[in-house]
């Protein structure tokens, strides 16, 4: 899987949303096009040090939010178009992420503006296919 999928065991969530959150950054960013086959489950647990029923979780997750899909006898490939979701769940979705993304911030301290801002660049980042690591121009590693 290029670039390959990271877990941080010390990271609070659990390791199936890991997952699941990675592989969605990765499509996100380009880094996996629309139907590019992903590794299977067994290759991914292998890699990631993890047990297989983990992985499969979170690719049935993403299967089931239209991320992946799977072909019998083939493996599972990253979906030819972005998951159909109505206005509403869109937004609702939106919203929940919004508000866990503004805890983070407030938690770290940051601004409403600094927030903002990594978001942009964030948002930047990924449009252009820069790696998605949403750094703030000008800013330091």
């Amino acid at each position: 899987m290029p670039p390959p999928l990271r877990i941080d065991p010390r990271d609070a969530r659990p390791i199936w949303r890991q997952i699941e959150e990675g592989v969605q950054h990765l499509v996100a960013r380009g880094a996996l096009a629309s139907g590019s086959a992903v590794p299977s489950v067994r290759d991914l647990a292998r890699d990631l040090q993890v047990n297989p029923a983990t992985v499969f979780k979170a690719y049935q997750r993403l299967t089931d939010a239209g991320v992946l899909t799977v072909r019998r006898g083939e493996g599972t490939f990253v979906a030819a178009a972005p998951p159909p979701l109505s206005d509403t769940s869109r937004s609702d979705r939106l919203r929940e992420e919004a508000v866990r993304y503004a805890s983070v911030a407030v938690t770290l301290g940051a601004s409403r503006e600094e927030a903002v801002e990594v978001l942009g660049a964030a948002w930047g980042s990924l449009k252009d296919g820069n790696g998605g690591n949403g750094k703030v121009e000008g800013e330091e590693e």
